[in-house]
């Protein structure tokens, strides 16, 4: 199992059990989707019928997104003109770590990441904000988006700052 951990802020991302894909070279989509969860039981991700899901929910149960609960990330605001200031700090904490780790990522970096960043800024509107469980302002900011449907979650976060670590 790979471990993806934010190079910054060393805080637990996401990892392989959830299904990630690769955009431009630049990014990760992981797929991930809601769940109920209660103290003390352990959600296996199986569909609870509507009865059971009523239920659960009247026990104390809360309905959570999955990757959210597993890395403990934590939710944070942007609007567009705090998101600039961040990301441009961010960026170039992220350049210099490549710079020092892995430089020939660098070229590939720059040039994806300027685009990339340009897409969210049109459609920052649709994202929510989630930093790891330390809550460093200098870390990673996970990007929550919606699929076409309006109901399917997924994460869109920086795959060069992201670590890899085997468990």
């Amino acid at each position: 199992m790979l471990l993806y951990r934010d190079v910054i802020s060393g805080d637990e991302m996401i990892s392989d059990a959830f299904k990630i894909t690769e955009i431009d070279d630049i990014a990760y989509e992981v797929d991930s989707k809601m769940i109920t969860i209660k103290e003390g039981e352990v959600d296996i991700g199986a569909n609870a019928s509507a009865e059971e899901a009523e239920e659960s929910l009247e026990d104390g149960a809360q309905t959570v997104n999955n990757v959210v609960h597993s890395f403990r990330l934590q939710s944070t605001s942007f609007d567009k003109k705090s998101y600039m200031v961040y990301i441009k700090g961010y960026m170039k904490a992220l350049k210099k770590y490549l710079q020092e780790n892995k430089p020939e990522r660098v070229p590939v970096f720059e040039k994806g990441a300027a685009a990339f960043v340009k897409k969210i800024l049109e459609n920052i509107k649709d994202y929510e904000f989630y930093v790891g469980e330390s809550m460093d302002p200098e870390g990673m900011v996970a990007l929550l988006n919606y699929r076409e449907d309006g109901v399917t979650p997924y994460f869109v976060l920086f795959k060069d700052g992201l670590k890899e670590e085997k468990l």
